[in-house]
């Protein structure tokens, strides 16, 4: 199975992202958090700042994720992306649960206007059939908006198009990270889409991943029923922030250990504190990782409010001491 690192806005920017393939790697694509084309000529500084080339370590194979509901705006954005060299696969987010985007209607939002939906992926690919080298274009979805009987009619979209991978998120835009992820959904996915598959959802840890390539890999249901879509890889959000080490465990590497813990959390800082405005910024920057990171140790509510309560930035390393000195991991 690849596996994918998944995009998490605000987090795995560029500064992480290249800081994590540099030190644990193990994955074999990096999805980037989403850009958003308008109808401005071309996305600007911040708006495309995370992705320019310069800004890529090399050898870190990154794939452009676009957020929007309009073709035109895509394929202004996909042009653009081309030209900064990033020819080979271009993700769409219809995955993104956030309220802000799913009143745009975009993001999971889409889910709920399939003919719009539709209309939208025809125009795209009529121009990507268009040219001299069609990208590969990939979906990050979800199965619906409030109900995951909505996912039979958006599978029936999916189908009317050739996309390099269908990655499903098997929960509704409502559930928004709660309750558990709907696998019958997913095998349903699994049954009725012409496309391959990738699974997102609750891999935190080698068991779960194995459980997964354990129903799916290769195609064949632990039912024994051979399923027409195959489901080639597996993409890791959460579960790799909070374990940057998992997708080398899963290759049958070492549990993180402490000392991976301090190193990390100390190159991360010193990069963060050149591009941070304030110290404040880099304390709640900081703040964000160890609310992750905790989940390795045996006492995570303590790690996380040791870290809470640090106002300043010597207190922070106080705090970082005492917990690499005095808190075991599980």
């Amino acid at each position: 199975m690849n596996l994918y690192f998944a995009p998490l806005e605000s987090i795995t920017g560029f500064t992480y992202r290249n800081l994590h393939y540099r030190y644990f790697g193990g994955v074999d694509k990096y999805y980037a958090p989403f850009i958003s084309p308008t109808h401005n000529p071309e996305m600007k500084g911040k708006e495309i700042r995370d992705i320019l080339p310069e800004n890529q370590t090399e050898g870190l194979r990154l794939i452009p994720q676009i957020l929007c509901n309009k073709h035109e705006f895509f394929i202004k954005g996909a042009k653009q992306l081309m030209e900064l060299g990033y020819k080979d696969e271009i993700n769409i987010n219809l995955g993104c649960p956030s309220g802000t985007v799913v009143s745009k209607n975009k993001g999971s939002g889409f889910l709920r206007d399939l003919e719009g939906m539709d209309e939208f992926f025809y125009n795209i690919f009529e121009w990507n059939d268009g040219l001299v080298d069609p990208l590969y274009i990939s979906v990050k979805t979800r199965i619906g908006v409030k109900e995951p009987e909505e996912f039979e009619k958006i599978i029936e979209v999916y189908n009317k198009y050739d996309f390099s991978e269908l990655i499903i998120h098997p929960r509704t835009r409502t559930q928004m990270y709660k309750e558990t992820p709907n696998m019958e959904a997913f095998d349903y996915a699994c049954k009725h889409s012409r496309n391959s598959l990738c699974y997102n959802g609750d891999i935190k840890s080698v068991d779960d991943y194995e459980e997964i390539v354990e129903k799916y890999d290769d195609g064949v249901y632990t039912g024994n029923i051979m399923l027409p879509s195959s489901v080639s890889s597996v993409m890791i959000g959460r579960g790799l922030i909070a374990n940057p080490n998992l997708a080398n465990e899963i290759k049958g590497a070492a549990h993180i250990n402490l000392e991976d813990i301090k190193m990390y959390q100390e190159v991360l800082f010193d990069e963060f504190k050149k591009i941070m405005k304030s110290d404040k910024h880099l304390l709640n920057k900081m703040k964000e990782f160890w609310f992750y990171i905790a989940k390795n140790f045996e006492d995570t509510h303590k790690v996380r409010k040791l870290i809470r309560k640090t106002q300043n930035l010597y207190k922070y390393d106080l705090a970082v001491n005492e917990i690499l000195d005095n808190y075991a991991l599980k």
